[in-house]
């Protein structure tokens, strides 16, 4: 069975519009934006670039509240003043160019922006806007060197010498969208590490180690370490816009290594040993925020890739939803359908999911198994709907199964051919939902234990997937003496159908 028409991502639960927006007005990097685009005025002188005057760099990091002794507080001064200028929460006039004739040093102007109201008078969708175009400029800053690095690679007429830094800008700012990707992965994805930080050395590693390479060579790990360096640098710039929560790789544990950082090594080159979770979380730990998660998706959503996110579907209608579930997993399979059936009613809704999940095609057995499970906590109300599917062949088993769990009376017997039809459709869906999962031989055992003959008669099914299912019962089966007669019947499925 193809995955091609699988999500590029799983679903990811986001919180309300107003919670996030909220999230944003309390992100350090950006509340200072906004506490310096209300301070601009007449009196606010800025360079070329709209950058603040460098005298004026003490006095905007007093209205922030940074303590004067604080050696970065102009630094963080200049930032904050750059977001408020990248996202129109000031605007400035750049000073008029005298053509090289005077000597003066010519200063611009600043003002309030338009979009600074919509702070306090916007909707959360305009909150959320402004703060992702700051997280633009936050993402682009943390894809530029140091300071340090840049002064070292000064040629001899004070340009950067780009060769003798090793930067390329493209390459750095697709390096960071793909480790934030990966995170995202990581956090979106079951089972996996949504409920905790992601430890630095998992992320860069995710970065440099091949996918098909075993045990990494000295130089792989080598290059590890460096990425973690990297990512350590940038996380620290990422953290004060709301994007992450992050513990940054312990400093005395740069200070002892004799080597590049390797959890496991204590810092020096070799083999990697056993660490503990304390020893891993000394080279650093990383989280996505909730709001976080909002504006890494919004920004592949804005580069063509599909990222889901629970609720979407809810005003879409029934075949949509069943689509699109197919391949979620059950737990946000299930938190999106009941998002969907709460605007309803539910004999409609009923009425409506049955009717999407009829279908020959590859996808039709995994639909009706999500239809089934978002019939799964209905009561009387969709009785009238499920009994009106009886006697049809792709949904008359799933309709019966329904009744008879409930203890509805007058549930008609299903035939031989329907019992074996359901048997199909449902390891079809199995397979589709899990693949060959662990439990899958028990629930071929329990099929097919009750029918004496079932292979004799099951290859004869019309159903699309009937060749499928058998060769993987063929394979799965438990009963050795089932998996060989499972094999036969595969082959007279497959012999009977047109090529």
């Amino acid at each position: 069975m193809s995955a091609d028409s699988h999500p590029t991502l799983p679903p990811v639960r986001l919180r309300s519009d107003a919670e996030l927006a909220r999230d944003a007005l309390g992100a350090p990097l950006f509340a200072r934006a906004v506490r310096l685009a209300r301070w601009a005025g007449p009196g606010t002188r800025v360079g070329v670039g709209g950058e603040l005057a460098v005298d004026q760099l003490p006095e905007a990091a007093a209205v922030l509240g940074l303590d004067p002794a604080d050696e970065d507080g102009d630094g963080y001064a200049s930032q904050a003043w750059r977001v408020a200028v990248d996202t129109g929460l000031v605007d400035v006039t750049e000073p008029e160019d005298d053509n090289g004739e005077g000597d003066e040093e010519r200063f611009g102007t600043a003002a309030p922006g338009e979009d600074l109201a919509l702070v306090t008078s916007g909707a959360p969708g305009d909150v959320l806007d402004l703060w992702l175009a700051a997280l633009d400029t936050v993402l682009a800053d943390a894809a530029v060197p140091d300071l340090d690095d840049l002064v070292d690679a000064l040629d001899a007429g004070g340009e950067i010498d780009f060769d003798r830094l090793d930067w390329n800008p493209g390459r750095e700012a697709d390096f960071l969208d793909g480790v934030l990707a990966n995170l995202y992965l990581l956090t979106v994805t079951e089972h996996g590490a949504a409920d905790g930080p992601i430890p630095l050395p998992v992320l860069a590693a995710s970065m440099v180690v091949p996918d098909d390479m075993g045990e990494p060579t000295d130089a792989v790990l080598e290059q590890v370490s460096d990425a973690m360096m990297r990512l350590d640098d940038q996380f620290r710039q990422l953290e004060p816009i709301g994007l992450v929560e992050f513990r940054p790789v312990d400093e005395e544990l740069m200070a002892e290594a004799d080597g590049p950082l390797e959890p496991g090594t204590g810092g020096g080159a070799g083999g990697a040993g056993a660490v503990d979770d304390e020893d891993v979380s000394r080279y650093g730990m990383v989280r996505l925020t909730p709001l976080g998660l909002y504006g890494i998706r919004a920004r592949m959503l804005e580069a063509g890739v599909d990222a889901p996110a629970v609720g979407e579907l809810a005003e879409k209608g029934a075949d949509a939803l069943l689509d699109a579930v197919s391949f979620y997993s059950e737990s946000s399979a299930q938190a999106e359908i009941e998002q969907w059936l709460a605007g309803r009613e539910l004999p409609a809704a009923a009425a409506e999911l049955l009717a999407a999940a009829r279908g020959d095609d590859e996808g039709g057995p995994l639909r009706r198994l999500r239809c089934q499970q978002a019939l799964a906590p209905a009561g009387p109300e969709a009785e009238p709907a499920v009994r009106s599917v009886l006697d049809d062949p792709e949904l008359g088993g799933l309709a019966r199964v329904w009744l008879a769990e409930r203890g509805m009376r007058d549930v008609p017997a299903p035939d031989a051919e329907m019992v074996f039809w359901l048997t199909v459709d449902t390891i079809a869906a199995q397979l589709a939902a899990d693949g060959e999962t662990e439990e899958l031989p028990l629930l071929m055992e329990t099929l097919t234990a009750h029918h004496t003959g079932f292979f004799e008669q099951v290859w004869r099914v019309e159903h699309p997937a009937t060749a499928y299912v058998l060769e993987a019962m063929g394979r799965l089966h438990p009963d050795k003496k089932a998996a060989k007669e499972a094999r036969k019947a595969a082959f007279k499925a497959r012999s009977r159908r047109p090529a």
